[in-house]
């Protein structure tokens, strides 16, 4: 098959277009709205939890006590991964993925620990698939259809640089949104 026939490049166009459709929906919906600060909400609990020793900035540490208290009330853990957020002397850990965030911070008692548990919405769920927080598999779909994309549009190009009477509006076209993406870019 040779992938500059226009025939061909129809194919996998459409193929490819119809294929990622519903992925690529949820990205423009979900980059859309979040450009405008809708990210969708939690379901939050909150527990306090007795210690034996004051809270250190040590991930391996808080992400065992977070892995214990979760296994104790049978809650899956967050499919992304663990990291302490540090801001001057405080600390707090945030384990964040597509179903589920948790936070482990210290409060002014220091034999006590804050945990807070939040459960994403339905669309907050597809918001944190979007950030990257999802499990492998969805950072897998999410390669292929970026790449997709990419194939898609560079399809589209082609094609339009195949037919005379589109090709002068075709570079138009690229050189313009290059120009506008240049211009809004520096302005942002």
């Amino acid at each position: 098959m040779n992938i500059t026939n226009r025939a061909s490049l129809i194919k996998v166009h459409l193929l490819l277009a119809t294929f990622i459709f519903p992925a690529a929906l949820m990205f423009i919906v979900t980059g859309a709205f979040y450009t405008w600060e809708i990210k969708g909400s939690y379901n939050s609990e909150v527990y306090m939890l007795p210690l034996q020793t004051p809270l250190t900035d040590e991930q391996l540490i808080l992400v065992e006590i977070v892995t214990r208290e979760l296994e104790q009330r049978s809650i899956e853990h967050p499919s992304g991964k663990a990291k302490v957020k540090k801001n001057g002397t405080s600390f707090q850990l945030e384990w964040t993925g597509s179903k589920r965030d948790v936070v482990l911070e210290p409060t002014p008692d220091e034999l006590l620990a804050k945990l807070t548990i939040k459960e994403t919405t339905w669309y907050r769920n597809f918001v944190q698939l979007h950030k990257a927080k999802g499990g492998q598999l969805f950072k897998v779909y999410a390669a292929i259809m970026a790449l997709s994309l990419f194939t898609i549009l560079l399809s589209g190009f082609i094609m339009a640089w195949q037919i005379p009477k589109y090709r002068t509006m075709a570079i138009t076209f690229s050189a313009a949104g290059i120009a506008v993406f240049i211009i809004v870019f520096s302005l942002s």
